[in-house]
């Protein structure tokens, strides 16, 4: 249960920064839906992030294309899951390789998806492969936030959790001994 409410806190510090001034596409999402899957039930890896999402675009205001940017976040969510199976007994270098990894492909794919909905659209774009290949062009620079807010906040919510866990692990191993006393 401790584990539990470690989680569910950071998972809320990181939604609450979504509505902070930060660099456009510089946000805790991907981040949230690859943390939710690893260590909390798998249910929540979609949940949460949605719900963040939602929550969030109720004060900053919905857009056209919101439902890639939703899909590719469940998309995120399948690679946490797929992350949870690697890590579940790895510590140190191992894990945060996995999890490294995972933040990329997850920022990856975010861009091809959400990007690829904008092209689709016709809006903006010519609807040929000149037209794809100028829209992912134009969208490089938010890729760049995307990719720094991905790797930022997989950091802090994977770091600060194992930090605070292991220190809440010893903390109860230094009870327990004093109680065997």
């Amino acid at each position: 249960m401790t584990n539990f409410i470690i989680a569910a806190v950071l998972i809320l510090f990181a939604a609450f920064s979504r509505l902070i001034p930060h660099p456009m596409n510089f946000a805790p999402i991907a981040a949230i839906a690859l943390f939710a899957a690893v260590y909390m039930d798998k249910k929540y890896a979609f949940i949460l992030p949605i719900t963040a999402m939602l929550l969030s675009d109720l004060f900053i205001g919905f857009y056209a294309g919101i439902e890639w940017v939703y899909g590719s976040f469940a998309v995120v969510a399948l690679i946490g899951l797929w992350l949870k199976k690697r890590v579940e007994n790895k510590s140190g270098a191992g894990k945060t390789g996995y999890i490294f990894g995972s933040t990329l492909v997850a920022s990856v794919l975010f861009f091809l998806i959400t990007n690829f909905g904008v092209w689709i659209s016709g809006m903006m774009y010519e609807m040929s492969f000149s037209g794809l290949v100028q829209c992912y062009t134009m969208a490089i620079p938010f890729f760049r936030n995307s990719l720094g807010g991905d790797l930022f906040y997989s950091a802090a919510l994977f770091g600060i959790y194992e930090a605070v866990t292991r220190l809440a692990g010893t903390s109860v191993k230094v009870q327990e001994a004093k109680i065997r006393k």
